[in-house]
């Protein structure tokens, strides 16, 4: 384990271990009500999981709180505008962010000069996969599954779309061409919406999200499902192969999976901290809108914070940072 991860590991043992009857530190007073209202910064624009998982859950810490919650999109940069926006705010619990939790991962490998130290700048409060997440070509493409699809690659260059710098679906598509020798060209969006957009019209032929974003374009018949590259198959998608399934199993396509996650600035109270992680659990229980999002996405699985979002993290950061420099990945 590296230093920073031993560092990530004490700061989360201190700032979401501790759930029970914490005092809202900064946010609620004894007696006196919320100071003042709550920013969520989510990282990838309208349409994406990531504003879908903000939003959801803005709306149940407000009914939790009794505060208002206010979510604001600011993608680009690989998830750093909206990373940095929140590392530079004061920690007093009023600001937060929600981002996927690769472009974190990805960083301090993906940048020359990343403009905060993601290790050290902010702090882990909870985790929820997007579910299913499944590549899709446009409906006219002329390749209904990936074995097609690797034939037509290697006659001609596709293009396809990237929902954010060093995803693991980019890692991927990298090493699909190392070992097919397809051609593909990664162009790079700021959030799935537009990608799908693009998708959907022709101007791509390939791209990658979740089952909720593509959901209203497979509904429409304009793009096509050819693999979950997610960890398993999904009754949503029946028949639909994985990436195991279809003989691709080195680490970037097994291993690399996909989180949006919640951070605070670094030096927010750990009461602060400990609060928000015990709500959102509770939302991932109780909340029916959470509940929605889960049937909608295709995944039963539980909110993560406290000691199984610390083991998400130390199992998968390093890989993501491995395989990227394995793959060539190029800093932006």
């Amino acid at each position: 384990m590296t230093k920073r991860l031993e560092k990530r590991r004490r700061i989360l043992a201190g700032g979401v271990a501790a759930f029970g009857a914490a005092l809202f530190a900064g946010i609620a007073r004894a007696n006196t009500g919320p100071s003042k209202s709550i920013r969520v910064v989510a990282s990838q624009a309208p349409g994406a999981s990531t504003d879908a998982t903000a939003r959801i859950f803005a709306d149940y810490f407000a009914q939790k709180l009794g505060v208002s919650v206010v979510v604001e999109n600011r993608p680009g940069g690989g998830g750093m505008i909206a990373a940095e926006a929140v590392a530079r705010a004061t920690p007093d619990g009023h600001t937060f962010l929600i981002g996927l939790h690769s472009q974190l991962a990805q960083a301090p490998v993906l940048f020359k000069k990343p403009p905060i130290d993601v290790d050290q700048d902010l702090i882990p409060v909870f985790a929820l996969t997007p579910g299913v997440l499944l590549a899709a070509a446009r409906a006219n493409l002329g390749a209904s599954n990936i074995k097609e699809l690797i034939e037509l690659s290697r006659k001609q260059a596709l293009t396809v779309g990237n929902y954010s710098i060093g995803s693991g679906w980019q890692m991927q598509m990298s090493q699909l061409i190392k070992e097919t020798g397809g051609q593909f060209i990664i162009v790079t969006y700021k959030g799935t919406g537009p990608m799908m957009t693009d998708l959907a019209g022709g101007q791509i032929d390939l791209a990658a999200g979740s089952l909720i974003g593509m959901s209203a374009f497979l509904q429409r018949g304009t793009i096509r499902p050819l693999v979950i590259i997610s960890e398993s198959r999904s009754e949503k998608l029946p028949g639909l192969p994985t990436w195991g399934d279809v003989g691709f199993t080195s680490p970037a396509f097994s291993l690399l999976q996909e989180y949006n996650m919640m951070l605070a600035p670094a030096g927010t109270p750990n009461e602060v901290l400990s609060r928000m992680a015990e709500i959102a659990v509770e939302a991932g229980k109780l909340s029916p809108r959470v509940r929605s999002l889960r049937d909608l996405s295709g995944s039963e699985a539980p909110v993560l914070a406290g000691e199984p979002l610390h083991k998400m993290i130390s199992q998968v950061w390093p890989v993501y940072r491995s395989m990227t420099r394995e793959i060539g990945l190029k800093p932006e």
